[in-house]
């Protein structure tokens, strides 16, 4: 047994069922290991290795078990970084097999050589180690493994080309062997008993209470849907746990934060005790004022505890074993005009979704498109949505109900992810539908190709549906509106400006099937046509390009009108409107080239829209 064939066992003793991957000779031992291993673990080929490292996040988050990938050395190991710290910071456990030029190469400056130590130093900063010798396995990848699903993080593991040609010896009953066992054991911590009647207190004392959700709180959905009737309490949630309880609930207010919904910062603004469980969102300015509400944290992880807001008690455990304690000593709240406001907010928000949904546009109103696609979610879908306006819309217009899952990038907000999630998500899941959201410039970066990897496998898949939309307007549209409401500029063409490409078609060409729709009365039936395909379909939508995804607040209408007197060159008019808000918009908009999203979603809707 080679080491590579090792190392290939303790992946499948570990259950890792796939590794997403990209051939390249640094890992032509491991690749070898595979063909003797009868491609088991399963390698899956994407197009790139960033596609590769996305599809181990894709099927890490909607499957809960770790996502394994592997790169040959140099390039392939750089080219997985994106979607490693992707992983990172969305906390989600990944593993990289990355391969390294021999012992005897390293430090020759030999071809491919790259520091991948120090490379790899702060995207696995938790655990990266190199295998010098065959007897440091197995500890190296129960580790990487043990480490990635504890602190929901990436970890690496970088091999020689040489090491994994070596004959495998495990480790001995002797000085400076380290040996190694299976397992991660279940355990889930609770905060000490004082700190929860503390909180109890802080809950119970409160009038308006108010909750934050975040995936953290996604194994406590029952929990906390009893918290918030007992309190009374209205729920957003950040975008990252967005499919943690119904939108059909009347008391969820959907997303919060720079993408979301007028009810949640409603919710924010008025409550008076604020409750926040499994999230780091980082966006304080759509909280409560600092001095307004009393504030409760529940987190699994002592390091991101106490964050973002003067929290009165910090608890540090399970958010369902500790919501289970705390439970019972809360009192049901008998007057409910708290939550009987909520709740007509979050009715009215969904009556000013469907208005705008069918304001007209030139030539598709990209808001009709996903509201479309609300009703339609068939009941099990995974929806995944890639960085830009698409995020927006997948924020507001779209209810996620029942066993329905949905995620995006969520921290590093990386354009590219969405298509590569859904093909994750479909080896995670290939009995469920996937459909995912993506721009035209996120589908030109790398979705295109990836559907090249869908046409590769979709026949392995029990339910073979994989849907993507394209959101198709020829612009960088987020950019280009952040641009127009931070700075009044008009859209810079060179930078902003997309070529047409005929995604349909090109998946027609590669055997998939795809439409292009040009008109409002086409949106509908190639939403059907899609969720009932028997393979992979690309629906290019054209859209308009002036539909503004930046965030409803109540400043809108100012920012609007100063972005039109830009567009129609009145400049002293923008001038004037912009100067009272410029300090306003660029608090609300710190943005980036790939700053479309970040764990929360935007302010709200002005006036009910």
């Amino acid at each position: 047994m080679k080491v590579s064939d090792y190392i290939l066992q303790r992946l499948r003793e570990w259950e890792v069922d796939h590794v997403f991957a990209y051939a390249g000779d640094g890992i032509n031992g491991l690749l070898a290991a595979w063909g003797r291993a009868d491609d088991h673990p399963r390698f899956i080929q994407s197009r790139h290795e960033e596609m590769s490292a996305f599809q181990a996040v894709g099927y890490a988050k909607f499957s809960g078990k770790v996502g394994v990938c592997a790169a040959t050395s140099g390039p392939g190991a750089i080219h997985l970084l994106n979607g490693l710290y992707d992983a990172k910071l969305d906390h989600v456990p990944v593993v990289a097999l990355v391969g390294q030029t021999n012992r005897s190469a390293m430090g020759g400056s030999y071809q491919q050589e790259v520091d991948l130590q120090n490379l790899y130093k702060d995207v696995a900063s938790e655990f990266c180690e190199t295998a010098m010798v065959p007897e440091q396995l197995p500890n190296l990848i129960d580790r990487a493994i043990r480490t990635a699903y504890a602190r929901r993080t990436v970890t690496a593991v970088i091999i020689p080309a040489d090491v994994q040609e070596l004959d495998y010896s495990p480790p001995t009953h002797a000085f400076k062997m380290v040996p190694s066992s299976m397992g991660l054991g279940r355990y889930a911590p609770v905060p000490d008993d004082a700190d929860i009647e503390r909180a109890a207190d802080v809950l119970n004392a409160g009038d308006k209470v108010a909750v934050l959700v975040g995936q953290g709180a996604r194994g406590a959905r029952a929990e906390v849907e009893e918290l918030a009737d007992v309190l009374g309490a209205g729920v957003a949630k950040a975008l990252l746990g967005k499919d943690v309880l119904p939108d059909d609930l009347p008391y969820v207010t959907g997303a919060i934060g720079l993408l979301g919904t007028r009810p949640s910062y409603e919710l924010m603004q008025g409550c008076d005790t604020l409750l926040m469980i499994g999230s780091s969102f980082p966006y304080t300015q759509f909280m409560p004022e600092l001095d307004q509400a009393r504030g409760v944290q529940i987190d699994i992880d002592p390091h991101m505890i106490g964050l973002r807001y003067p929290f009165e008690v910090n608890l540090v455990g399970d958010a369902g074993e500790t919501l289970r304690r705390l439970l019972p000593q809360l009192r049901r709240k008998k007057k409910r005009p708290w939550r009987e406001k909520v709740e007509k907010n979050v009715a009215r928000w969904w009556e000013v979704m469907q208005r705008r949904a069918a304001v007209d546009a030139d030539p598709v109103n990209p808001e009709y498109v996903v509201h479309a696609l609300d009703g339609r979610l068939p009941d099990d879908a995974i929806v995944t949505a890639d960085s830009g306006s698409a995020a927006n819309w997948y924020a507001r217009h779209l209810r996620l109900r029942g066993r329905m899952r949905g995620s995006l990038s969520g921290t590093l907000a990386t354009m590219g992810p969405g298509v590569p999630y859904a093909i994750g998500a479909k080896f995670a899941h290939p009995e469920r539908p996937a459909i995912a959201l993506v721009g035209d410039g996120a589908m030109q970066m790398n979705g295109m190709m990836e559907m090249v990897t869908a046409a590769k496998y979709w026949r392995e898949w029990a339910d073979p549906r994989l849907v993507v939309a394209v959101l198709n307007n020829h612009d960088l549209n987020q950019v280009t509106w952040e641009m127009r409401a931070m700075s009044g500029a008009p859209q810079f063409e060179e930078s902003q400006h997309l070529p047409d490409l005929p995604y349909a078609e090109i998946a027609q060409r590669i055997g998939l099937e795809g439409v292009r729709v040009e008109k409002p009365d086409e949106v509908e039936a190639a939403w059907d046509r899609a969720l009932t395909a028997d393979r992979p379909f690309v629906i290019d939508f054209r859209t308009d390009p002036a539909v503004p995804p930046i965030p409803p607040h109540a400043e809108w209408d100012q920012i609007q009108a100063a972005a039109s007197a830009v567009l129609q060159g009145d400049s002293d008019r923008a001038s004037v409107v912009k100067q009272g808000l410029k300090a306003k918009v660029q608090e609300m908009l710190p943005g980036s080239r790939h700053r479309a999203d970040r764990p929360g979603a935007g302010a709200g809707d002005s006036a009910g829209g």
